[in-house]
């Protein structure tokens, strides 16, 4: 009986993956390693969205090998998929590459009892025309499931490596997203996010019906109504893929979960223009209000990229101010990462470190003050919490409200893995070195309805 440590870094999409290898090494009668316990077979999943990003999963992959030196050394997600020679000249011992493409071929390969001097399962990404199928029984140790729906982006943004890793978009069949949801409420999640590389673009690839869109607000509809009593929230999207009709369905579905998360990456035209975003300022501010005048209490999160290739302090000065007038819930802050073998690596002009990361830290503190504000409009309101499986440091219980404002509280064990109404009725502010707003709320009792 084998036993398997898998390693898991960055997106949701990933996250769902690793589900998946657990799921498939757990039918072929493997055991998951516990603790400091030795593994027969490591997994990474690695990621490569930032030169950060890429620079943790060589941290990862090296520290594992030292902790497991007998082990089976697997690897695949992003990382992998753009530096495979890499890998090869930094290890020296049999090693599995499993390409973004194959995912659904790495159980297999890594349980095969042939020694493998290299083992690369890589093809050309960039020619997939189906999406890996990855079944999940559970994710384990979480309350809520990710569910993978799309897989491959099409934008070829200039700064981004992401369409080179994981190919074009790639859609997983309306039946088979409603089988695996179907399988999630059957164990006991009370919340799903549906995710994809590029979510937005859902359906695109499949083929068309005459009586329906195979699209995102098609999807999320039959899955709202497949199973209502299950909580849907949508990972991020693009701002002009937010459209009436899907803000409609918001609206009107109450499991389906008033929380957006929309890339805006700069407020200057010119470096929109230049990352080849595709909108305007002046469109995604439209977007914003459009997303309010139909969802007044939803959670509009914002990804921002700083530092791109030749912004000033005046394109700067224009992502802080549309960013100030937006009524926005919460950023996502990130400096731009060269990454070669994308169009922005060639660019002059590159930002230098210092100068990024006095812009990351305004915008951080910016991120507090919108999530502060956010959070004070709901003092003293009653909102749906999705109570965690597991207390705080605090002993606490925690949770997100339906528009995502994260929740400590005191209750008993039993509404673990429950949906609870919970009062909000303190948001204190955070320290100097983590100047997040801290919540906390009160159980309503006698109503644990899940």
């Amino acid at each position: 009986m084998k036993k398997i440590a898998i390693t898991t870094l960055g997106c949701k999409v990933n996250q769902y993956e690793s589900a998946a290898f657990q799921t498939g090494f757990e039918r072929a009668g493997c055991i998951m390693a516990q603790g400091k316990e030795r593994a027969d077979i490591i997994v990474i999943n690695t990621c490569a969205v930032t030169a950060k990003a890429g620079t943790q999963s060589r941290h990862a992959v090296r520290q594992l090998m030292r902790k497991h030196p007998e082990a089976k050394i697997v690897i695949t997600g992003c990382y992998s998929q753009l530096a495979a020679q890499d890998l090869v000249t930094m290890i020296n011992k049999p090693l599995c590459i499993v390409g973004n493409g194959n995912k659904d071929r790495l159980v297999e390969a890594a349980l095969c009892e042939t020694p493998c001097d290299l083992t690369m399962l890589m093809d050309r990404i960039s020619q997939k025309k189906e999406i890996c199928r990855l079944p999940v029984r559970r994710f384990c140790n979480r309350t809520r499931a990710t569910l993978r729906v799309q897989d491959g982006c099409n934008n070829f943004c200039s700064y981004c490596i992401i369409p080179y890793t994981r190919g074009p978009s790639r859609s997983l069949p309306l039946p088979e997203v409603l089988e695996q949801a179907a399988i999630f409420a059957a164990e006991g999640h009370w919340e799903i996010v549906v995710t994809g590389i590029h979510v937005g673009q859902y359906g695109k690839d499949l083929p068309a019906t005459s009586h329906k869109k195979n699209d995102c607000v098609h999807l999320m509809r039959q899955l709202c109504l497949a199973h209502p009593d299950i909580r849907f929230r949508l990972s991020s999207i693009e701002p002009m893929e937010i459209s009436d009709e899907l803000l409609a369905l918001m609206a009107q579905q109450e499991n389906f979960m008033p929380h957006l998360h929309i890339s805006l990456q700069s407020g200057d035209d010119t470096i929109l223009a230049r990352m080849k975003r595709g909108y305007t300022a002046s469109q995604f501010r439209t977007t914003i209000a459009q997303c309010r005048q139909h969802l007044p209490d939803a959670a509009i999160g914002i990804d921002v990229l700083v530092g791109f290739p030749g912004e000033t302090d005046h394109h700067f000065a224009n992502t802080c101010a549309l960013i100030q007038e937006l009524d926005c819930s919460y950023l996502h802050v990130f400096p731009y990462s060269q990454r070669p073998g994308t169009l922005a690596a060639s660019f002059d002009h590159q930002v230098p470190q210092g100068v990024k990361d006095t812009r990351v830290a305004r915008l951080r503190q910016m991120d507090a003050e919108k999530k502060r504000d956010f959070y004070q409009k709901y003092l003293g309101t009653s909102r749906p919490v999705l109570v965690e499986h597991k207390r705080d440091v605090n002993g606490k219980l925690k949770g997100f409200t339906d528009n995502y404002i994260p929740l400590s509280f005191s209750g008993p064990r039993s509404v673990m893995n429950t949906i609870v109404p919970v009062i909000i009725t303190a948001c204190s502010e955070g320290t100097a070195t983590t100047p997040i707003p801290q919540i906390a709320g009160t159980l309503i009792e006698n109503n644990h309805a899940g």
